[in-house]
């Protein structure tokens, strides 16, 4: 199969996602955390459908769905996290996203990450250039600040903003609106796949914190940590990070 074929089909289906949750927003009749769990079925039941249809013999890891084994037979898996930041969502804020990935033999090869509260979608179909930074922020998450974040602040005397979801942190980086994005505890394979193929695709750095590679479709789909940043900056960063 043409991997552009599957480039264009993340893209399209996380924008189409992405609408939809829009649409349920302006039109459901709950809210809180009642609206956001409605959210999180919706997208997930489009996605999966869309994936099972277009894409049968492709293994599928998605955070509302059960675990299962049989992806890991597969070459090809995709990764989707069908509403990433459902806190923000449901408070009525911009910044979530809808992550759609492949992976092949583990690497995120295609993805898009849309942010309909921004009106975009990024995507490696066509994958926006790295734009300049005019400030030293580093993203961390809202509601989980990890500690590793103040020593990358010190090492590149920026200061520390919180934010959503972790595409939406990741794209930030990537259109110029901050420097890097570390995160630290409390997230799994969905949370950043699509967002790191996206990320390398423009341009960015990608990594564990450690360095290491970012990996999926793996048993334990636990993935606790994430480095994206500017490409200048990774070498600076990870010494802080790991000194």
């Amino acid at each position: 199969m043409d991997l552009s074929e599957d480039h264009a089909l993340a893209a399209r289906l996380a924008d189409a996602a992405g609408g939809l949750l829009l649409q349920l927003r302006a039109a459901s009749p709950v809210e809180g955390k009642a609206l956001g769990a409605l959210g999180d079925q919706v997208a997930n039941a489009f996605l999966m459908g869309a994936l099972r249809e277009l894409r049968p013999d492709d293994g599928i890891l998605s955070e509302e769905e059960a675990p299962n084994t049989v992806r890991l037979s597969k070459s090809r898996v995709w990764v989707i996290d069908p509403l990433d930041g459902t806190r923000e969502f449901s408070e009525g804020r911009a910044d979530w996203a809808v992550h759609v990935a492949l992976t092949i033999d583990g690497r995120p090869i295609a993805g898009a990450v849309a942010i309909p509260g921004f009106g975009v979608t990024y995507t490696t179909a066509a994958p926006t250039a790295l734009a300049a930074c005019a400030n030293r922020v580093v993203l961390v998450s809202r509601t989980r600040p990890p500690l590793e974040a103040e020593k990358v602040a010190r090492s590149i005397d920026g200061s520390i903003e919180g934010m959503g979801s972790a595409g939406a942190k990741s794209m930030a980086v990537g259109r110029g609106d901050a420097l890097a994005y570390v995160h630290s505890g409390g997230q799994y394979e969905w949370d950043s796949c699509a967002p790191a193929a996206v990320a390398k695709a423009m341009g960015l750095h990608v990594s564990r914190l450690d360095g290491s590679e970012t990996l999926y479709n793996r048993q334990d789909p636990y993935m606790p940590d994430l480095l994206v940043c500017r490409p200048e900056l990774a070498d600076t960063i990870l010494r802080a990070i790991n000194s």
